[in-house]
């Protein structure tokens, strides 16, 4: 989790610094640039002294002692996105599709990535997914280990790498739970330092059977916690 929050703590500085730094260039309410000041040497001296200090800000600014902080990318992202035919688990008892059948779903509700990458090097990509399982009549516990994949493409043409993670989850009585998974393991090669990412699809999705991707596909769908859900067509 702190990798997240140090790269945005990182945007948030850049944004701030940039911010500061044009304040200081064209002026702000209250300064010396806000209006000028009256006395002796009128207008023309107050513009001399004006234009010395900004020439004498632009100097303490652009120093190599002060750089602006470096891109941590040598280019955009991977898209990352959860294909919609395995966005959702429906695992019912006796091949009924009724509320009352219903053992256990589960909906993927969105995913948060970061990646790195710079030169030559491969992409790293961090992914944090969340999950809404639901546990409903006819579950034969009070828990289930839930099935997921991630796979790499190259951009809806060709799976590239695909990898399955196992998601335990157990309910404590209750019919639905939210769950985080954090992935920081996601390791995709370039073919030389002008590839770029946007080159790149990272899909996520459960581990579903036919029949449920076809469930799927049929725009059904049950509440997470399904024992007091119907079915939407």
């Amino acid at each position: 989790m702190r990798r997240f929050a140090t790269l945005a703590l990182a945007a948030l500085l850049t944004v701030a610094y940039a911010g500061e730094r044009a304040h200081a260039q064209y002026g702000g309410g209250g300064g010396p640039m806000g209006g000028h000041a009256g006395g002796p040497g009128g207008d023309d001296d107050q513009d001399s002294a004006d234009a010395a200090k900004k020439k004498k800000r632009d100097e303490e600014w652009n120093q190599p002692s002060a750089p602006l902080p470096a891109l941590r990318n040598a280019g955009p992202c991977p898209y990352v996105k959860v294909l919609y035919d395995a966005a959702r688990y429906h695992e019912f008892n006796g091949g009924q599709e009724t509320s009352s059948a219903v053992a256990y779903t589960g909906e993927i509700q969105g995913i948060t990535a970061a990646c790195e990458y710079k030169d030559d090097q491969p992409i790293k990509v961090q992914m944090k997914v969340l999950f809404t399982l639901g546990k409903g009549p006819q579950a034969a516990g009070d828990s289930k280990t839930y099935r997921y994949w991630v796979a790499v493409t190259d951009r809806n043409r060709e799976v590239l790498d695909k990898k399955y993670f196992d998601l335990p989850v157990k309910f404590g009585g209750k019919e639905r739970v939210d769950m985080t998974d954090e992935l920081d393991g996601i390791v995709i090669p370039r073919a030389s330092a002008t590839t770029s990412g946007s080159n790149f699809e990272v899909l996520v999705g459960f581990d579903v059977t036919p029949e449920m991707a076809e469930f799927n596909r049929a725009g059904k769908r049950f509440r997470a916690n399904a024992g007091a859900a119907t079915t939407k067509q």
